[in-house]
């Protein structure tokens, strides 16, 4: 079971209708209970960073999260994948969730367009599990005006958008994409199912 995690700033439906059409048994969960009874976690995420992260603190779940990412497969998706950091500077400072060592920072991309949004190639710059599959120049959906700055060992795809731009990071058991699988094509749908694999 994928529980795809509810805690009020999440495109869920997107990433649901994709699991669901690859086969995959899966539920959106927003309490303690269905986070821990899940085999693998799947966190969403549109809007700031501030935002996410003060709703999963009065939610309760941001500790639980933290907690069951030490025991299974965890996947952070665009906001999502940014909160899986130490800090963000979006608008303020704010505390993440800290399973990947970094922060996130406004994107630098002079003469382009902020945010950075639509189909654009990606790079294997590390392979990983989720990755498997996946080739130089493979095209994926991004939208987000801000990027991780992390270690390259925690760096799987890269992508460049006026600088380069971690596309998908891990560590452990925790994944995150900047982009967004579910809105990627079949490129995207098997990042799914090796994720669903793990």
């Amino acid at each position: 079971m994928i529980t795809i995690i509810d805690y009020g700033a999440g495109n869920l439906f997107s990433v649901k209708n994709a699991l669901d059409f690859l086969g995959f048994e899966s539920a959106i969960g927003s309490d303690e209970a269905a986070l821990r009874e899940a085999d693998k976690l799947i966190l969403p995420g549109v809007g700031a960073f501030p935002d996410a992260m003060r709703m999963l603190r009065d939610s309760g779940l941001a500790p639980v999260i933290r907690e069951e990412a030490e025991r299974k497969p965890l996947l952070g998706i665009c906001l999502g994948m940014q909160i899986l950091f130490e800090k963000g500077y979006e608008f303020e400072e704010t505390e993440g969730l800290g399973l990947i060592d970094g922060y996130v920072d406004r994107l630098v991309a002079p003469g382009l367009k902020i945010p950075h949004m639509g189909w654009d190639d990606v790079e294997v710059a590390l392979p990983c599990p989720m990755t498997a599959g996946t080739t130089d120049g493979d095209m994926v959906y991004f939208v987000h005006s801000y990027k991780a700055v992390t270690d390259a060992r925690n760096i799987s795809l890269s992508a460049f958008y006026g600088e380069p731009v971690p596309a998908l990071v891990f560590r452990g058991k925790v994944y995150g994409a900047q982009f967004h699988p579910e809105k990627s094509g079949s490129v995207g749908l098997n990042m799914l199912k090796n994720f669903a694999a793990l």
